[in-house]
């Protein structure tokens, strides 16, 4: 019997959970076990998941689950160094050279475990079968429109927080805008094909912000890109890869440019492949907003972690693309994930 253990989230700030209690309902229906950790941040109550069947356990205490439990969580584990002894669900940011990567791929390796990593679960046509993409894309553009109106005001934005829902969040934004006496700002989207750009592309129709929208058409020329230098806002939206050009080269920053937030969506500053050469690090809920130029200003926004701005309909939207595939756990969509993983730790 497969043994799915939905592991809490220990990072600050994340309420998202990869699995909902009707379909933990389903699973246990279609012959699985699953475990769900109590947890004091998941935006889902844990006494939904007990009415669900599911059986319940300590926050933590996957570390002694069964080792033939699958251990589901969403972002990365505790950096303590020990090694990982279970099979692992969860996005691990291991495969493009980021340092901490190498790190987590380690552990496994020391501990005989293995990582299914959710960014590349994919169909056989190569496209991933489950995303938070779209919320990433709508809470990306929302923090750097924030980011943009705290630029109007001579400010560097302040942190920001989840919100209960989309309708909150747009109300938010609409009150903050009334506020700013200068016309809203432009945009330039890359990506804007995908699920993250379309995200994006629905934020700024929400609050009256003008789109440019690009994706590997307009790009595949390789840059220069002035277009994107002439837009208040820039988002990138793409997943990238070894051959992705630079958008943002290092000397944008003093640059003549209308340019003065980037929305790094993709959030990927430590990758070697990083299409964003003016930062080097995420930002965080607590100081979004990475000022890399003075004048004229330059702000990076790059929160890893956006979709937990509204972690109650992303996590529902997420949760119903993947279930289908907790559901068939031999399935090709798995196996091609361990396939990438010991191809990842040789």
């Amino acid at each position: 019997m497969t043994h799915l253990w939905v592991r809490a989230e220990s990072r600050d700030h994340e309420a998202r959970v990869g699995i909902m209690p009707d379909g933990v309902g389903a699973l246990i229906a279609a012959g699985l076990r699953v475990t769900v950790e109590d947890s004091v941040q998941r935006i889902v109550p844990i006494a939904d998941y007990v009415a669900a069947g599911a059986e319940i356990a300590a926050e933590g205490a996957w570390v002694d689950a069964p080792l033939d439990a699958l251990i589901f969580g969403l972002k990365e584990l505790p950096a303590d160094g020990t090694p990982l002894r279970h099979t692992h669900i969860m996005f691990g940011h291991a495969y493009k050279g980021q340092p901490d990567g190498r790190v987590l791929l380690d552990r496994f390796k020391t501990g005989g475990g293995r990582l299914l990593d959710l960014e590349y679960l994919t169909d056989d046509t190569g496209r991933r079968v489950a995303a938070f993409g779209y919320w990433a894309g709508y809470a990306g553009a929302a923090v750097s429109l924030m980011c943009w109106m705290a630029q109007q005001q001579g400010k560097v934005m302040g942190p920001v927080r989840a919100v209960p829902t989309q309708a909150a969040l747009l109300a938010d934004l609409r009150g903050a805008m009334a506020g700013i006496t200068v016309p809203p700002p432009s945009a330039l989207i890359i990506g804007a094909l995908g699920r993250v750009g379309t995200g994006a592309a629905d934020l700024c129709r929400d609050m009256g912000v003008g789109t440019t929208l690009w994706d590997m058409a307009e790009t595949a020329s390789g840059g220069p890109f002035p277009e994107i230098l002439a837009h208040e806002l820039f988002f990138n939206c793409i997943l990238a890869r070894p051959g992705t050009p630079v958008f943002v080269p290092a000397s944008a920053k003093t640059a003549e440019r209308r340019l003065s937030v980037i929305g790094d969506i993709a959030c990927d500053p430590d990758s070697d492949f990083s299409p964003i050469k003016v930062y080097d690090r995420v930002t965080t809920w607590d100081a979004p907003a990475l000022r890399v130029h003075d004048a004229p200003v330059l702000d990076v926004t790059a929160i890893d972690n956006l979709p937990s701005l509204m972690p109650l309909e992303s996590s529902a939207d997420f949760a119903a693309q993947l279930l289908p595939h907790l559901a068939a756990p031999g399935s090709d969509v798995w196996a091609r994930a361990s396939k990438l993983f010991d191809q990842a730790i040789a």
